[in-house]
C-alpha cells in the first residue's frame, strides 16, 4: 500500500489557545518514530460556505496502514487525544493511502 495519511479538519472552541495545542501536537509527534513528517496549516481565505467553520488542518504521514495502527493505539497518542477532543468543537478525520498524481519538481 505505501504511505498513510492521516488528516484531521479541525475548528477550535472559542477561547482555546491554539499555540498550546499546536506546541502538544509537535511535541507528541517528536517522540513518536512511527510519524515520518508532520505538516499543520490554518485556512487563508475564510470562505465559511466552503470550509463550514474548519479552520485548521494537521497531516501526518505514515510509512504505512501498520504505523498509522500503533500510533493510533500508542498511550502517548490517546493522552493527547483527550487534550485535543477537549480544545475542538468540530473534527473530520480521514486516514488515506497516498496517490502522488504530481510528484514535486526534482531539487
Amino acid at each position: 500500500m505505501g504511505e498513510v495519511k492521516h488528516l484531521c479538519l479541525v475548528k477550535f472552541k472559542e477561547g482555546v489557545v491554539v499555540e498550546d495545542v499546536l506546541k502538544g501536537m509537535t511535541d507528541l509527534v517528536a517522540q513518536m518514530d512511527m510519524v515520518r513528517s508532520f505538516e499543520w496549516g490554518q485556512d487563508v481565505l475564510n470562505q465559511e460556505m466552503l470550509t463550514q467553520g474548519f479552520t485548521h488542518v494537521f497531516s501526518l504521514t505514515f510509512a504505512s496502514a501498520d504505523d498509522l495502527a500503533t500510533y493510533m493505539g500508542h498511550e502517548k497518542h490517546a493522552a493527547f487525544a483527550a487534550t485535543f477532543m477537549a480544545a475542538i468543537e468540530k473534527v473530520v478525520v480521514i486516514d488515506f493511502p497516498v496517490v502522488i498524481a504530481k510528484p514535486p519538481p526534482a531539487a
